[in-house]
């Protein structure tokens, strides 16, 4: 009879659970916040967006866009003033220049370096096979 009477409280716990309150007042200025943080990165997290992060900096500025937003931003102003404050780092896909060729062409290089490398050690080994065979 306790375990019933356990069970019953806790089920009972989930009829009086409220509805979650919006974040903001203006469901348009959070539809526009969602879309623009889609395209930025959380600076704590690195590899995630700003709007799927849960870490309380991504929260901070968050709050930071509702308040340029509030003050009639355009979403592209906001940008300009994170990446001002921030640098590229905070836009998800950093635009291709100088300070970010590295990011965007690296890995290519790396694939290109590693297939020569490649190449040569199975050339040098083939060659190898060849003088063993040989001597034999």
């Amino acid at each position: 009879m306790k375990k019933l009477w356990i069970i019953f409280l806790l089920i009972s716990n989930f009829a009086f659970a409220g509805e979650a309150k919006p974040l903001g007042d203006d469901p348009a200025l959070e539809l526009r916040l969602k879309t623009l943080s889609q395209d930025l990165r959380c600076l704590v997290c690195q590899n995630t967006t700003l709007a799927d992060s849960s870490a309380p900096l991504a929260e901070d500025l968050r709050q930071e866009i509702r308040k340029l937003m509030r003050e009639g931003k355009s979403d592209q102003e906001v940008i300009d003033y994170l990446v001002a404050r921030y640098g590229d780092f905070v836009l998800y896909k950093p635009p291709v220049n100088e300070s970010t060729a590295l990011l965007w062409f690296g890995p290519f290089l790396l694939l290109i370096v590693g297939g020569f490398v490649l190449f040569r050690v199975l050339k040098k080994h083939a060659g190898n096979e060849d003088i063993q065979a040989e001597d034999v």
